[in-house]
């Protein structure tokens, strides 16, 4: 059985392992922490206590912190999970947000780009 302070030390890690994921959604995005404050939803405080791994986030939070970094849910925990971006993932939800004729653009200019000559 795990002892108290080793799930304790455990939790700690984890998060700050999220908070280190969100910190670099943030930068890849090249938005300050007030920026992403504000399309949260959120205060910055907030901001930097998730960043450093001293607050634990609500459902309600990481769904406005989600808005705010403009993923969804689902790929801002498999990112986590997988200690890396989901690029893939990340280029489904920018997607998600276009017209049919903006996705079909990009779908060509993607085939164009590794089609061999």
């Amino acid at each position: 059985m795990e002892k108290p302070k080793n799930r304790l030390a455990n939790w700690t890690r984890l998060h700050r392992r999220f908070g280190d994921h969100v910190r670099k959604l943030r930068n890849a995005r090249e938005l300050t922490q007030e920026t992403l404050a504000e399309r949260s939803d959120l205060s910055v405080d907030a901001i930097r206590r998730i960043e450093r791994g001293s607050f634990s986030p609500s459902l309600d939070t990481l769904g406005k912190l989600s808005v705010g970094l403009d993923v969804s849910l689902k790929t801002l925990f498999q990112g986590f999970e997988r200690e890396r971006t989901d690029d893939v993932a990340e280029i489904c939800d920018f997607l998600a947000h276009r017209s049919g004729r903006e996705v079909k653009r990009a779908w060509r200019v993607i085939q164009a780009m590794f089609e061999e000559h």
